[in-house]
């Protein structure tokens, strides 16, 4: 049996984002715990010109709904990107969740060939559904999700390899 566009997609995107979800509300409590300003989490970011821990939840939730609007061919919705605490990013990350489980195996599978056209600040892409999946969408998932998670742990967030795969 072959591995399809919506399996290799919408699942494991769901997946990520609710391990994200439990790595954010072990860092809240884990801050309300040590009295740490949530801000100080929220404003870190792992190298100066890296962007902060909100934005890198904004992006990820960002390219996934992306990804399963543009691959089942419906309009993306847009997000305000103005989170700033935990509660917030939580219900971003629950607002994805829910737009993605509205979609169907049938909505998504055969999107391979499907044309996709990427316009980024600085760079234009011309993709096959597949290449897009594949090639664009989840390597920036797991980058920002990862980079994310790194950021909670650099400033001492008792997280492992398994909250992150969300096997915790």
């Amino acid at each position: 049996m072959s591995l399809s566009m919506y399996q290799a997609s919408v699942p494991m995107f769901i997946h990520m984002l609710q391990a994200s979800s439990a790595i954010l509300a072990k860092a809240s409590a884990w801050a309300e715990e040590k009295q740490i300003a949530p801000e100080v989490l929220l404003n870190a970011r792992l190298a100066p010109d890296m962007y902060a821990l909100p934005k890198q939840i904004q992006i990820a939730t960002d390219v996934v709904k992306g990804c399963a609007a543009r691959l089942a061919g419906v309009e993306i919705p847009s997000y305000a990107d103005d989170e700033a605490s935990f509660d917030e990013l939580q219900a971003r990350i629950s607002k994805t969740i829910a737009f993605l489980q509205a979609f169907t195996p049938q909505q998504i599978d055969g999107s391979e060939g499907r044309s996709i056209e990427l316009k980024l600040p600085n760079l234009q892409l011309s993709l096959t559904g597949q290449e897009y999946l594949l090639g664009f969408v989840q390597p920036n998932v797991y980058f920002h999700l990862s980079t994310a998670y790194a950021i909670l742990r650099h400033n001492g967030v008792p997280l492992g390899k398994m909250d992150f795969l969300g096997r915790a």
